[in-house]
């Protein structure tokens, strides 16, 4: 999100048979101090598509940018309209096997830190706590005047109550809880601002061509260079702002396994790697540490 590699990369030859190389994973989680790396993948399997991913290609909107939504009044009616009908597929969305099987390897106590480049707060519903949201989450509004963040739910009812009678058929939804809309209805939408000063109202997310706050970095690398593995699950790395904790783990000397649907960017620092669906193999991960000790 706020950083683009240029160029593209082409991932080494490298076994994608998961029973080649569950043992091995098995082993690495059963030490425990895991640390988990979240991305749009993890949440395919509940119905909300990725960005690189079979899903993404099918996707036929680009994310809105930063740049675009402060500069442009046209741009945040469209932003607002179509996010105010992803927002009511999000809330109905449920978490899947793979976030299930996340939490349940934090609640033995085997992954100690969960980082998710995901905004629809999926992990924390089915369960994990002390979630680091790298991206931030849909589920609230921030003010650019201000600063006050709120509750995206209240947001919403002001929305309903500036657009009675509003509605429009969703061609499409984006991995942003973006959804794609016609034109003439986007046209015909209320855009609300901040009750405290009026100012703009952003989703508190970080948006495509805006940084991540330095702080939050810096938690996410104390995480990693303190773990004893670094797991990716369903996130391609292509972009900057997920892989440089995998180039950090390894300055590190931490192990890392990955397991995502295609070729990643991190795979040549992998120990381990899975071309597989997220949940049955995260399912699968869980059962064969029942075998094992916990975490040494």
């Amino acid at each position: 999100m706020d950083e683009r590699p240029g160029g593209s990369f082409e991932a080494p030859d490298t076994p994608n048979a998961p029973d080649m190389n569950v043992t091995t994973l098995v082993d690495l989680v059963a030490d425990g101090d895991v640390v988990v790396l979240s991305g749009a993948g993890l949440s395919t399997e509940s119905g909300i598509p990725d960005y690189r991913g079979e899903t993404g290609r099918r996707r036929p909107a680009e994310p809105m940018t930063y740049q675009t939504f402060v500069g442009s009044v046209a741009a945040r009616r469209r932003y607002w309209a179509r996010s105010h009908l992803g927002w009511r597929h999000i809330t109905r969305v449920a978490p899947n096997a793979g976030h299930r099987a996340v939490a349940e390897l934090q609640d033995r106590g085997l992954v100690t830190g969960i980082i998710t480049q995901n905004v629809d707060g999926l992990q924390q519903a089915a369960g994990a706590h002390d979630v680091i949201e790298l991206h931030g989450g849909l589920d609230r509004v921030a003010c650019l005047g201000c600063g006050r963040r709120t509750p995206r739910g209240l947001l919403d009812e002001r929305l309903r109550a500036a657009n009675p009678g509003w509605t429009a058929e969703v061609e499409a939804i984006n991995p942003d809880g973006d959804a794609v809309l016609a034109d003439e209805r986007i046209d015909a939408f209320r855009v609300v601002d901040c009750t405290h000063c009026g100012g703009l109202l952003k989703p508190d997310v970080v948006f495509f061509g805006e940084n991540v706050p330095r702080p939050r970095v810096d938690e996410c690398y104390g995480l990693t260079e303190r773990a004893g593995m670094l797991l990716v699950l369903g996130s391609s790395l292509t972009v900057l702002s997920g892989y440089r904790f995998v180039r950090h783990a390894v300055r590190h000397g931490v192990p890392v396994a990955i397991i995502n649907q295609g070729a990643t960017r991190g795979h040549e620092h992998a120990l381990v790697t899975f071309d597989a669906p997220l949940g049955s193999t995260l399912t699968t991960l869980v059962a064969g540490l029942d075998g094992t000790s916990t975490a040494r």
